[in-house]
Order: structure tokens, then C-alpha cells, then sequence
């Protein structure tokens, strides 16, 4: 694991079950969660991002999976923290994850994903980030440290989490699923063998998460890794 200095900020938005186009809630100090809506199976489905603010500038983790909502977040942001998004971080290749890597890339905006990642994008036509980040590093971003971890497959063969460890906020995207999910959800690119493994190294890895945030509905209940181990098993 190395550590690197980024000049770049984070950037959050909440979520909330209203179908507001766009929500953001703050979720612990300079820790947003942002949700957006898109199409599954012919349903509306909310999709999480985070983003954090630091003094460098502010981080996205993950896209809007609304399209029409990329610039809507940049501006919400720049009116909520007077700060620009200077990064973006897209945790695996599907759409309501790297969907706006393209626009925000053409934006200035300093867009990664792994080199897993990356080759899936490359492979499916799918928008891809500008620089590849390994699959455990840690960053130092004026002061708010980060880490992109990899623990195995799961929903997806590149699925990475990233873990705040000053507020304790694990960013679980789509490999978690929230105590609301009453089902495993999309399994088109899943490793069904390889992911109850994966959480289990996840959860040996950040013992004590403060706030876990799954990649869809609500965050609230901690008991999310363990609730998509019970939904593995069905």
C-alpha cells in the first residue's frame, strides 16, 4: 500500500427516497452522500455517490447515474462549499458509476478508475477515466486521508471500496447492499462464488465502520455487509 499527495477535493451528495432528481446529505464532517436516479428493469432505482470536501478541493466517488445531473452536481456543490470538484473516482465500470467520467474529464476535472476498471470500460465502449489508481492506495488530500481497496470479487470482478478512516465512513458503492434490498440485485458481471469471500475480507479489513454506504437506498443501518451475506445465501 503507498500513499500519495493529490491536489484535488471530494465531492457528496445524499440520498433520499422522494425521486427528487438529485438529493445530498451529509452523512459526518466534510462527508456527503449524493443520490441520483436511473432505469433497472424498468423501475426507478436511487444510486449513491459520495463526495469529500477538503481544503485542496472536493473528491466525487462515483458519478450521478442520471445524466442530467453531472453539471447540476458540480453547481450544488460550488453553492454548498464554495469549492470546485478538482477529482473523480469511479469504484467499477457499470453506468451508474462511470457515466459521467467523459463529461467530467472534459470539465478539467481529474477523473480515475483501476486498470480492472479500465480494461472492462475499454472492452463494453463504456466512459473511461483519464489516470488509473492502484487497488489499495492510500491518499492524503490537504489532510483528509482516503484509501481505494480492492478486497476481490463481487457484484463485479473490479468492484473497490473506499474507507475514510478520520470519520470511519466505508464507501461500499455496489458490492454492499442496504438492509433495505430484498434481493442481491444485478448479477449480470457478479462472482457469485468469490463474494461472500470478498465480504468477509472487507469486513476483517474495517472492523468498526461508523457509516457503511451502500451503492443503493438507505445507509442508515450498519448491519449492510452482513444483511448482503444473508441475501447471498437466498
Amino acid at each position: 500500500m503507498r500513499y500519495i499527495l493529490l491536489p484535488i477535493l471530494l465531492t457528496m451528495n445524499i440520498f433520499s427516497y422522494s425521486q427528487v432528481p438529485l438529493q445530498i446529505q451529509k452523512v459526518a464532517s466534510g462527508i456527503y452522500v449524493f443520490t441520483t436516479y436511473g432505469a433497472y428493469k424498468g423501475e426507478k432505482v436511487p444510486a449513491n455517490g459520495l463526495y469529500a470536501v477538503t481544503p485542496k478541493g472536493v473528491i466525487l466517488i462515483d458519478c450521478p447515474w442520471d445524466t442530467a445531473q453531472f453539471q447540476p452536481l458540480l453547481d450544488s456543490i460550488r453553492a454548498k462549499h464554495d469549492k470546485r470538484v478538482v477529482a473523480c473516482i469511479a469504484t467499477h465500470s457499470h453506468a451508474d458509476r462511470t457515466a459521467g467520467l467523459t463529461y467530467y474529464r472534459a470539465k478539467g476535472i481529474r477523473t480515475y478508475t483501476t486498470k480492472k476498471t479500465d480494461s472492462i470500460c475499454k472492452a463494453t465502449n463504456a466512459p473511461r477515466a483519464q489516470y488509473m489508481v492502484r487497488e489499495d492506495t492510500s491518499f492524503n488530500i490537504g489532510g483528509i486521508k482516503m484509501r481505494v481497496y480492492f478486497a476481490g470479487e463481487g457484484h463485479t470482478p473490479d468492484n473497490i471500496v473506499v474507507w475514510f478512516p478520520q470519520t470511519k465512513v466505508l464507501y461500499g458503492g455496489c458490492l454492499i447492499k442496504s438492509t433495505e434490498a430484498t434481493s442481491i440485485g444485478n448479477i449480470a458481471d457478479a462472482n457469485l462464488k468469490a463474494y461472500p469471500t470478498t465480504l468477509k475480507k472487507l469486513q476483517k479489513e474495517f472492523p468498526n465502520p461508523r457509516y457503511i454506504i451502500p451503492g443503493h437506498q438507505s445507509w442508515e443501518n450498519k448491519k449492510s455487509i452482513e444483511h448482503t451475506l444473508e441475501l447471498l445465501k437466498n
